[in-house]
């Protein structure tokens, strides 16, 4: 296996493992963790929230970066392709759409003015979901395929050895 492959899907697999963590720990430990914390209330949990999940979401582009970067160093195959583009367009659209949509109600509550109830948080939290799935079959998919690819040339190799 060549240094190039090998660091290309290393940059992938890293990428998205540690992009389906950061999601993990953030969306489903830290967000509803903060609000059961003494002393916190509605608006000061809004306000943490909005730090932190504007700073995620970079954190996430980036990520998204490094692995299509990886992806295209390496010419994933068709599934690992598909599950990189599912979560990019997740991403996409919780960034352009989804996120700024769900800023403008907190800083609706932030202001006192009271918001209409409406179903963005629960289609975040599904889309939430449905990325750390994708993310994880996606990385697991990457890894497996690597290593497909590293033992036929192995054998490959090992073959050539005997001839």
């Amino acid at each position: 296996m060549s240094r190039f492959f090998a660091a290309g899907v290393l940059l992938l697999v890293l990428a998205l493992f540690v992009w389906a963590g950061m999601v993990a720990g953030i969306s489903f430990l830290e967000a509803p963790l903060k609000f059961t914390a003494p002393g916190i209330t509605v608006p000061l949990g809004l306000g943490i929230g909005r730090l932190v999940f504007a700073a995620l979401n970079k954190a996430e582009l980036g990520l998204a970066t490094l692995a299509v970067v990886g992806a295209g160093l390496v010419r994933v195959p068709t599934r690992v392709a598909a599950g990189l583009g599912l979560v990019s367009a997740i991403l996409l659209l919780q960034t352009f759409w989804l996120l700024p949509a769900l800023d403008v109600r907190a800083l609706a509550l932030l202001a006192g003015r009271p918001a209409p109830p409406n179903s963005l948080h629960l289609l975040y939290i599904g889309l939430e979901a449905s990325k750390l799935l994708a993310l994880l079959l996606t990385g697991a998919g990457a890894l497996r395929w690597a290593l497909q690819v590293a033992q036929g040339q192995t054998l490959n190799r090992r073959a050539r050895q005997v001839a």
